[in-house]
């Protein structure tokens, strides 16, 4: 599979929005656009660090705009790591998913503890329904939240995985 397919192919899975595989595909050829634009040909070394590595390859700018897409759209709960089981439970009442299922998440807000513990809660309300709350890493103290197709999770998690990026359930 190629990075342009797997990257297709983790949009789908995690959303049905039309808009975000090519907000995400924008961004890679965004970031292939500019490698090009830097490399006058002359360094056989433009695209590789000091350590031989592949400089970025416009990855993480499609990660930030699969993030942004989601958000766009509505599917994802952006939460931090300060905030409680209410701000939670306020995030997933407007995801699509949930709202189509019509789920009361107030019994996450009753949770007393952090995000990840809280998500833990909304993971197993979900899980009747045959969803999961799925994380997106972002930075340290970021909580992007997916609702997710539990059967999708494995899959999603080894996707993000092969692209070099972190999707978890958190429960």
């Amino acid at each position: 599979m190629t990075d342009s397919t797997a990257w297709e192919r983790l949009c789908t899975l995690i959303d049905d929005d039309p808009e975000i595989w090519p907000s995400v595909q924008e961004a890679l050829r965004g970031g292939a656009d500019d490698d090009r634009e830097e490399d006058d040909g002359d360094d056989d070394q433009a695209d590789t660090d000091e350590s031989g590595v592949e400089e970025d390859d416009g990855a993480d700018e499609a990660w930030g705009a699969l993030i942004d897409a989601l958000d766009d759209c509505g599917a994802l709960a952006y939460l931090h790591a300060d905030d409680t089981a209410m701000e939670l439970a306020d995030a997933l009442a407007g995801v699509p998913r949930v709202v189509r299922l019509g789920l009361d998440t107030d019994e996450i807000g009753d949770v007393d503890g952090d995000v990840p513990t809280a998500s833990a809660a909304a993971d197993a309300l979900l899980a009747p329904a045959g969803l999961a709350l799925v994380f997106l890493e972002e930075d340290s103290d970021a909580y992007p939240l997916v609702v997710v197709p539990r059967e999708s999770v494995t899959e999603i998690v080894d996707t993000a995985a092969a692209l070099g990026f972190v999707a978890r359930q958190l429960s």
